[in-house]
């Protein structure tokens, strides 16, 4: 298939491009500036020149294709509820284009609520209130409409060589402060995939694509982060201590929430209905072996 795909020069995008042309399926990737361009180039993709903002653009890169992958994402988090509308109206923009399968990243932080939440949770506050719930309801406007959309929830720690996510600000966070941190007694669970995992999920859930599905792409549901913690304590050799929530969101804003969450989630669903099983390294074993050079 022809594969339109956001986010292609990204951590997970540039992952999922590999897949793709191992399947030999033929992606198009989206590319905003002349470093995207090269990047697709010199990996053998076809390029489509457009950015998230420019409606226009998505549609004729869209309209190329037999398939959407969307995992571009404008990570602005100084106005953050605007780019979750972008983000929607990028989703509505291809549906109105393509007939075949649109796979939609999207996050289990979602539908986080302190016990492990599989596929058929849904989030429990509208995008007024959390704004990248925002993806979900462009998704499900998609499907009642007749188009074939689905969702893969990414887990917030996606690992792998290139990581710029949540562990390496919370290792930064950790240097600046002199200590590794968790919140309160730290038993708070944050699920975890490696990005090669996550990609051949994408590329699954296209490949066996069912209009309105919710995947879940978690390899590990739940690490303490007082256990994650601890591997920064000993590789950056500082001590460890808990600080509280509130010290959390005062120094770091949305990622110190973040922290403090607690978000096991699991994809069991997932891998029975499409087959994936994780096979990557774990979060804990990749970060003592790569996150520390």
């Amino acid at each position: 298939m022809r594969v339109f795909l956001t986010g292609a020069t990204g951590f997970i995008g540039s992952a999922i491009v590999k897949e793709l042309l191992k399947a030999g399926h033929h992606p198009i990737g989206l590319a905003r500036n002349d470093a995207a361009v090269q990047k697709l180039e010199a990996a053998g993709v076809e390029v489509h020149n457009g950015h998230l903002e420019d409606l226009e653009s998505i549609k004729r890169g869209a309209a190329k294709a037999d398939a959407v992958i969307h995992t571009g994402f404008i990570h602005d988090f100084t106005d953050f509820k605007k780019y979750c509308e972008v983000d929607r109206s990028v989703i509505e923009a291809m549906g109105e284009v393509v007939k075949g399968p649109i796979v939609v990243a999207s996050g289990t932080a979602l539908i986080a609520r302190g016990t492990v939440t599989t596929e058929l949770d849904q989030p429990v506050v509208s995008a007024d209130l959390l704004p990248r719930v925002a993806t979900e309801e462009a998704v499900a406007a998609v499907v009642a409409r007749g188009g074939n959309a689905s969702l893969v929830r990414l887990t917030p720690t996606v690992h792998g060589n290139g990581d710029q996510g949540f562990i390496p600000i919370i290792i930064n966070a950790a240097k600046t402060r002199g200590a590794a941190f968790y919140i309160g007694e730290g038993q708070n669970r944050w699920p975890a995939v490696h990005r090669d995992d996550a990609a051949r999920l994408f590329v699954l859930a296209m490949e066996q694509s069912t209009p309105g599905a919710i995947y879940h792409a978690v390899a590990e549901e739940g690490i303490t982060t007082k256990e994650l913690a601890g591997v920064m304590a000993k590789h950056l050799d500082m001590p460890l201590k808990s600080i509280t929530a509130e010290e959390a969101g005062a120094s770091m804003g949305f990622f110190g929430i973040m922290w403090s969450m607690d978000q096991p989630s699991s994809s069991k669903i997932t891998q029975e209905k499409l087959g994936w099983q994780p096979k990557e390294i774990g979060l804990i074993a990749d970060m003592e072996a790569n996150y520390f050079k």
